[in-house]
């Protein structure tokens, strides 16, 4: 078990105040972490910090906008001064936005490239910086199964989750020889406030129960194991892969 301790490391995850970013800054903190949870709404932060800490969790936050290039410098700074080195950064932060892509509207596909694409560029290369200086360090992107598969109304995010893919895999081939782990999580179809309208819809529930090879949707907390692998020291040797947890819809047509 020594392989998947995570005891005195420090792990930053973007938009962690509630839904997949929370349970896996949760999932970290129990695997021995000092975690800390970003996003811009102080209050809310404030809120998951509590929650954390009434489990006994160590628990730091560190509002800021990551699609903001000065805001990320100065918070990644601010971290690495003031809590401690970064040696994990979850890349958790991202919207959606449903639309026919005839007219899908500018404002929104521009909104979605900052906060899904950018914004992991920013972060990741702000935190590599402190990690390259040291030779060790762990980054996980937030990936998708939109990484491989698409479906109408979604093209736009498919595109930002596709990117994310290859700049992991970018990073890694970048960054691995200066001692770096960089991988990807992509998560299928799982129960968050992002997917509430697509969870209560019975009609696509029925649709997905049907097409993913588990027949059902996915529990957040089903994805902290995987997060925790990447993220310690049994991933040693893993650099610019793609672990999809997706109950197996992107291994079946």
């Amino acid at each position: 078990m020594q392989l998947f301790d995570l005891t005195g490391r420090c792990a930053l995850v973007t938009g962690s105040s509630k839904g997949i970013g929370f349970a896996l800054a949760r999932g970290l903190a129990r695997a021995g972490a000092a975690v800390v949870l970003n996003g811009r709404d102080v209050a809310a932060l404030a809120a998951a910090r509590g929650r954390l800490a009434a489990d006994g969790l160590t628990a730091h936050t560190a509002p800021f906008d990551v699609t903001d290039p000065d805001a990320v410098q100065a918070g990644v700074t601010g971290i690495e001064r003031e809590i401690g080195a970064i040696d994990i950064l979850v890349n958790n932060a991202g919207v959606q936005y449903r639309a026919p892509l005839a007219d899908y509207p500018l404002d929104a596909w521009q909104r979605l490239l900052a906060t899904n694409l950018t914004s992991v560029f920013l972060v990741g290369q702000a935190v590599a910086r402190h990690m390259i200086a040291r030779g060790r360090g762990r980054i996980v992107n937030l990936c998708s199964v939109q990484s491989e598969l698409s479906r109408p109304g979604i093209a736009p995010y498919a595109a930002t989750k596709g990117a994310v893919k290859m700049l992991t895999r970018g990073m890694a081939t970048d960054w691995a020889r200066f001692g770096l782990q960089i991988n990807g999580l992509a998560p299928g179809y799982f129960k968050t406030e992002l997917n509430a309208a697509l969870v209560a819809d019975r009609e696509f529930s029925a649709w997905l129960a049907g097409r993913t090879p588990a027949g059902r949707w996915g529990e957040v907390e089903e994805l902290v194991g995987a997060a925790i692998f990447l993220a310690s020291d049994a991933a040693s040797f893993v650099n610019g892969h793609i672990l999809y947890v997706d109950g197996g819809i992107t291994a079946s047509l």
